[in-house]
């Protein structure tokens, strides 16, 4: 391997054959020169790794040297060193995006160090992190065997937060290990989900459900009298919420809780879920008339949220009169909003759906530019990353920091990334999702499927006594033994929703207060 080039550019660098002689004795090629002049020319002709730049030289001086050297290389790493203490040359030094700054006299312990930082971090870093996982991968294992809904959380986080890991480190060789750790987890979740969801819906000792966001998250800011915006995006996994709150906190303090979505976990079920406070099985029965699943028209199966949500701020003993419901599907109703945030700060209580990551995992599945823009899970969440960055949403949050606002922030499920096909058999009524089907008399491998032929037991509505429900467990997808090979072609390497998965079930909510 080809030695590490640093060129030293000092006007006394003869007085220091010491700090060079020593960061040769570490590997490096230390070139030198007297002058700006010089660093320039050579800057052009070679190729440096590091550049340590004296910022006090006799004619062209170390800021002019280094504006001259960005335009011939503008990733060239450079050290600054100097004897000048004040902090406007330091501002403008670090303005310039160097790497680092050091005070005169510095030591060859000082220089080195300042180069293998700049030089050898990523790998360091890169072994450290290989090193770490193993010993999580082994910590997970443990978890994943104690079989609880808090160590499911757990896991869940902690595998999230290593894809984030994995994204800066491409190239350490685990991704592998981790996407089967991933799919491990996913397995035993599938088997955890079946054997304790049943009870859960029956029980007041549960996880908190899709059912109780709304009274559990949101209703004790309301009543200690604080101004709350309830925000709903749907369709956002906890990795994707992960880099949505790095964001978030540069201007809130954010306080993350989790909660699960009840099945399937879909957009008719889970959010209305949220916005009533009552299962599907229960709407069908006090609103049969608002019960919309076998409409064909996707978006109109939740058009009563807002009635939803008003019956539910009554049934907690709230005053349902001044609540404001908006739901925004393009950039454009957005901008509206944000115009409006003067006469909508005055209100006590306003909720917000954002269907914008809902349309860009359904677009990606449907576009074939969208799906090389983001290929994988990792592509994706720099997507989500982007839009909310440069997101109208992303405003308005600031705009409700300045106001000191409470915002309570959550989703109504998540989506995993489908990879293996399961046959289904049922008639031709039976529902079109990929990730859950509902009709009579429905017939999958069970290995592959959460199976209820009795509704009621999972709180969904049952219209007729062979109406079934499935729900795909782990990366699978229903397609129908016709034209087989045809559509698990179409959908596999898409984002689905509707089954059971720490993606699509574990969901944060997450409470966001203006900092001090």
């Amino acid at each position: 391997m080809a030695s590490q080039r640093v060129l030293w550019v000092d006007d006394e660098i003869e007085h220091l054959k010491s700090h060079v002689q020593f960061l040769e004795g570490k590997g490096y090629e230390v070139i030198a020169a007297t002058n700006g002049e010089d660093a320039i020319e050579m800057v052009g002709e070679q190729k440096f790794d590091v550049l340590l730049l004296d910022e006090s030289m006799p004619g062209m001086g170390g800021l002019e040297t280094l504006n001259e050297i960005k335009e011939i290389d503008p990733g060239l790493q450079v050290v600054m060193i100097t004897k000048n203490e004040a902090e406007q040359l330091m501002d403008d030094a670090i303005g310039m995006k160097i790497a680092g700054y050091l005070l005169k006299p510095v030591s060859p312990v000082q220089i080195y160090s300042a180069c293998k930082r700049i030089l050898d971090s990523d790998r360091l870093q890169e072994d450290r992190f290989s090193q770490d996982y193993v010993k999580e991968f082994n910590d997970m294992n443990s978890l994943i065997a104690e079989g609880s809904w808090e160590g499911w959380v757990q896991i869940h986080r902690k595998l999230c937060a290593w894809d984030l890991e994995f994204d800066r480190f491409r190239r350490s060789g685990l991704s592998t290990t981790h996407d089967e750790q991933k799919q491990s987890a996913n397995l035993q979740f599938g088997r955890f989900i079946e054997r304790q969801y049943p009870q859960w819906l029956h029980s007041e000792k549960r996880p908190p459900l899709s059912t109780d966001v709304f009274k559990k998250f949101v209703v004790p800011h309301l009543r200690s009298g604080e101004n709350v915006f309830f925000i709903v995006i749907d369709c956002v996994r906890l990795d994707q919420w992960m880099i949505i709150e790095e964001v978030l906190r540069q201007d809130f303090a954010v306080q993350r809780d989790y909660y699960l979505s009840i099945l399937p976990t879909a957009t008719p079920y889970s959010r209305n879920a949220i916005f009533s406070g009552l299962f599907p099985d229960e709407i069908n029965n006090k609103y049969p008339g608002k019960w919309l699943e076998k409409s064909k028209d996707e978006i109109s199966k939740n058009r009563y949220e807002e009635f939803f949500l008003k019956k539910q701020l009554a049934a907690c003993g709230l005053e349902p009169a001044r609540a404001k419901y908006i739901k925004i599907y393009a950039a454009q109703e957005a901008n509206q909003l944000r115009k409006r945030l003067d006469s909508l700060a005055s209100l006590p209580f306003v909720a917000m759906v954002f269907n914008f990551v809902d349309m860009l995992t359904h677009g990606r599945n449907q576009s074939e530019i969208l799906h090389q823009v983001a290929p994988d899970e990792s592509a994706f969440r720099s997507v989500v990353r982007s839009w909310f960055s440069h997101s109208v949403l992303h405003d308005i949050l600031r705009e409700l920091a300045s106001r000191r606002a409470t915002v309570v922030m959550t989703t109504d499920h998540g989506s995993i990334l489908a990879r293996r096909a399961s046959l289904v058999y049922g008639r031709r009524d039976t529902s079109t999702n990929l990730r859950y089907k509902f009709g009579d008399n429905l017939k999958c491998d069970e290995r592959q499927a959460i199976i209820t032929r009795t509704p009621g037991i999972f709180r969904l509505p049952a219209e007729s006594k062979t109406k079934s429900y499935l729900f795909a467990k782990e990366s699978y997808y229903f397609v129908y033994p016709t034209n087989f090979r045809e559509y698990e072609k179409q959908y596999l390497g898409s984002f689905q929703h509707g089954g059971a998965s720490l993606e699509e079930m574990i969901l944060p909510c997450l409470t966001a207060t203006a900092k001090p």
